[in-house]
């Protein structure tokens, strides 16, 4: 009995060296430490983050927040109509790379924007470069053209990790024929009551080329991929981005679940008119498991705010007051 009380300790001991050990090596943390108990001893407030060196290498400037780093490319190129409603960056056509720091080694994730042609050879690319898919779906139905959405992630040194995530990049731009970001910028028509939109959301959003959005994060949450802290910077938040007339408006967004909330936030939006287009993953070994869904809803702006504002409520911790 003495015995194994002297082997616990050593037990834990054991396994926080080899959580520091993935962390500062640059490899992807064994699964034998992947558990709710074990965490990787790492974080951005803690980690430095060699945002000249991905901005170098990339040759695209980005974003810097809480020690994070992520760069947007917005896919000016692709014209896309949904119920007859213009589909622009702000609404959901922003593909996105953030970095975030652990110890002496980064980690990656992605949300790569890609037309049906282009799914196959950036795909391709992405297992070239030594990376992982933990995604392919769709944020929209009825759509023209259609567009799909893979999110891929890596662990390892930040000045190689940028390469890699250049050279898909690069590939979506081959495929396309063009860098997507060099075409015009497109706008579209606004003319909601926003303080009282506000109101009804209980939230206040960004307005970009005639689109309001929301970003609301998961404070609820403490998400970890890897044993690494996921942010709402790094994709971890539900989001609604609004535009059109009072009479006529049109939202489109993403949910962040846990799993007992996916179907009382299914139930609450379908009740309410706005339609589920999608039910996914983003991540493959995140702890606890997270659910994202897609939504689209087209009609007066107070219903479906209200409609929009009771499925928030069915998520976290007060998430939606």
């Amino acid at each position: 009995m003495k015995q194994s009380i002297k082997i616990v300790p050593l037990c834990a001991f054991a396994i926080a060296i080899l959580l520091m050990a993935s962390c500062n090596s640059g490899t992807r943390p064994s699964a034998i430490v992947e558990n709710k108990k074990d965490t990787l001893a790492c974080s951005p407030e803690s980690s430095k983050l060699d945002t000249a060196k991905i901005a170098a290498v990339t040759g695209m400037k980005g974003t810097v927040k809480n020690g994070e780093y992520k760069i947007t490319v917005p896919q000016n190129d692709l014209h896309i109509i949904v119920d007859g409603f213009k589909i622009i960056p702000p609404m959901g056509l922003g593909t996105w790379i953030a970095f975030t720091p652990c110890g002496d080694s980064v980690m990656m994730m992605g949300d790569i924007i890609l037309s049906e042609n282009d799914v196959a050879p950036v795909q391709q690319e992405v297992i070239r470069q030594g990376l992982s898919i933990t995604a392919i779906h769709n944020h929209f139905v009825r759509n023209r053209p259609n567009v799909m959405y893979m999110h891929i992630g890596g662990f390892g040194n930040a000045a190689t990790l940028a390469a890699n995530a250049k050279a898909v990049l690069d590939k979506v731009s081959q495929s396309r024929g063009a860098d997507p970001k060099a075409a015009k910028a497109d706008s579209v028509v606004n003319t909601l009551n926003i303080p009282m939109l506000d109101s009804l959301m209980g939230h206040k959003g960004e307005m970009s080329k005639g689109v309001y959005k929301y970003t609301i994060g998961r404070p609820d949450v403490m998400l970890r991929e890897h044993g690494v802290p996921i942010s709402s910077f790094m994709g971890f938040n539900t989001w609604a981005a609004w535009q059109g007339t009072a009479d006529r408006a049109a939202v489109a967004g993403d949910f962040t679940m846990l799993m007992d909330e996916v179907q009382p936030v299914i139930k609450t939006l379908i009740e309410n008119g706005i339609e589920v287009v999608a039910v996914h993953n983003h991540m493959v070994h995140e702890e606890p498991k997270i659910f994202f869904l897609h939504y689209w809803g087209v009609g007066p702006v107070e219903k479906l705010a209200k409609g929009l504002k009771a499925a928030l409520d069915k998520t976290g911790k007060g998430m939606g007051h």
